[in-house]
């Protein structure tokens, strides 16, 4: 184990957490000492839930240590049976409980509880949480599923017996759970998206999940693994002792959420519509749902294609993040990797593609020094690197777990299907767009319009000002680029007269060179006239008699400074 000021993952047992907390009807009870019952604050701090997490500890105490902690142990599992009368109980303990070995999934085993319980054995000191997360719905599944499992030599069932039983194909959505990132909302575009396509939704699991609607996962005919982390695992099992099939393509993005349909009506033997099939000159249902595609193809995007953009976040996110960012935005990934070890070899695939080696690790320093090293333009990544990018200076969009109270918003946010490719749009533009903004604030910062105290745009209608040294200066029909005074609304000279700054002007503008307006033609339309003005007044400033895209140059860096 290693000291760290942050982490990507918990230990196991918060996994273990996330999916009782994520059900109905289950309740874990976990041997911990007292300062292990942190993991509360997860929920109701992050998730901002009302209810705490349905965990009982065994707090032991160090006194507790020369004595009979195992009769601790049964005490708290049988307490609480009896208080909360759980459909499956979950029994493990803390990475501090797992030193003493007291075994306590092992001595609930014996205590004929009357209710399904689990053991589980989560190595505090070589998993971490998302693999707990996974072998807890792995081993909950599988246990619950037993009494159900076909004899050797059944044939597995079709995937197409819909049409057999007269009734509509239905698939069961694996891996949702409390703490991932923007999954309940996932969950609602995914269950609309399929429903407009004829399908249905058996279960949801494990996030609003009881024991007995996992006890109905085979009635489905496949299954959607959304969260490869944690349903990756029991999706596999459930294909091998069931036959059921898995459609594994994310929907996360345009692409993979017309080539997720593609799967799921292959896999199903349901008929392709026509508005997911790709015919020339016919609008795809992608680009009827989405704005993204749109603006991937509008002139406005220009300003954003080949941006270098940084990508660290769980497996999943990570390589959907690349893949819309190289084949949909049009930018440059110029770095790509994740803390999920348990899906490495993926990430590397999809760096690989990308002619990048994937940065696998959990040291979020590790991270920064790479962001730095490789001058992204965007971060795309966790929690963690929103305060690196902070400290570096860099627009940074928040894509995956970990993650911060403000990235579990109250609105509608999702980040898979149709709707999921808007958000994901906004949230990764405005970072750019802003970054633009404040770029070209720190440009122009000695202009009049952004200098503190500057006359408004309201004119007489503006509230006055302080009085003091800041109302100082010229009027506002003077060229050199001083605050105008916030007292009087003067508004240009009178009809017929001409300024001598008006003068000026007209000549430099027959000063600027051929290479020059060519240079200045590549500034954004709304921001061309300022730096027309800016560059002038330091062409004046320093007697330059042509003004070309080296003084532009100059007069950008003058006024950067």
């Amino acid at each position: 184990m290693e000291l760290t000021l942050w982490t990507y993952e918990g230990p196991p047992h918060v996994g273990a957490m996330r999916i009782a907390t994520s059900m109905e009807g289950v309740h874990y009870v976990l041997h911990a000492p007292q300062g292990d019952t942190y993991a509360d604050l997860l929920f109701t701090m992050i998730e901002r839930r009302g209810l705490r997490p349905p965990v009982t500890y065994t707090t032991f105490q160090a006194r507790d240590l020369g004595g009979d902690t195992a009769e601790l142990v049964q005490r708290s599992i049988r307490q609480a049976v009896e208080r909360f009368q759980p459909e499956a109980l979950l029994v493990g303990e803390s990475c501090t409980a797992e030193l003493i070995q007291d075994q306590p999934g092992a001595l609930a085993a014996g205590m004929n509880l009357g209710v399904p319980m689990v053991n589980l054995e989560l190595p505090a000191y070589s998993k971490k949480e998302n693999w707990g997360a996974a072998e807890t719905f792995y081993q909950l599944v599988r246990t619950l599923l037993k009494p159900q499992l076909p004899a050797p030599g059944t044939p597995k069932p079709s995937p197409s017996r819909w049409r057999d039983e007269g009734r509509r194909p239905r698939v069961n959505l694996l891996g949702p759970s409390l703490l991932g990132f923007r999954c309940r909302d996932d969950v609602l575009e995914i269950t609309r998206l399929l429903a407009e396509h004829g399908i249905d939704v058996a279960v949801v699991a494990p996030l609003g999940a009881r024991p007995a609607d996992l006890e109905r996962i085979p009635t489905a005919d496949a299954n959607v693994c959304l969260y490869p982390e944690v349903a990756g695992p029991v999706c596999s099992w459930l294909e091998r002792s069931f036959g059921t099939p898995v459609v594994r393509t994310v929907p996360i993005g345009i692409g993979a959420t017309a080539a997720f349909l593609r799967e799921l009506h292959g896999v199903l033997d349901l008929a392709l519509p026509a508005e997911l099939q790709e015919v020339e000159g016919q609008p795809s249902e992608a680009e009827r749902r989405s704005r993204l595609p749109w603006y991937s193809k509008s002139v406005d995007s220009t300003y954003l294609t080949g941006k270098r953009v940084f990508i660290f976040a769980d497996a999943t996110h990570a390589i959907a993040a690349a893949r819309i960012a190289s084949r949909e935005l049009g930018f440059q990934v110029v770095g790509l990797g994740s803390y999920s070890r348990e899906q490495a070899r993926e990430v590397r695939a999809a760096a690989a593609e990308l002619g990048l080696e994937a940065l696998i690790t959990d040291d979020y320093l590790v991270v920064e020094k790479a962001m730095a090293e490789a001058a992204a333009e965007l971060v795309l990544g966790t929690q963690m690197e929103r305060h690196s990018a902070k400290r570096l200076g860099l627009p940074c969009a928040v894509i995956s777990a970990p993650l911060h109270v403000q990235d579990v918003p109250a609105r509608y946010s999702p980040q898979m299907g149709w709707e999921g490719a808007n958000v994901i749009f906004d949230s990764w533009v405005h970072p750019l767009m802003m970054g633009l903004e404040e770029h070209l604030i720190g440009m122009f910062r000695h202009d009049f319009e952004f200098v503190d105290g500057h006359r408004s745009h309201l004119g007489d209608g503006a509230p006055a000002a302080a009085s003091g040294a800041d109302q100082e200066g010229s009027t506002a029909t003077a060229t050199v680029p001083t605050p105008a005074p916030a007292t009087t609304a003067t508004t240009g000279p009178a009809p017929g007269t001409t300024t001598a700054g008006a003068a000026v002007r007209e000549a430099l503008e027959s000063l600027w060179t051929a290479d020059g307006e060519a240079e200045l033609a590549k500034i954004p339309f709304f921001v061309r006239g300022k730096v027309r003005k800016n560059t002038e007044a330091f062409a004046r400033e320093r007697g330059l008699e042509r003004i070309d895209a080296e003084a532009l140059y100059d007069a950008k860096a003058h006024f950067s400074r």
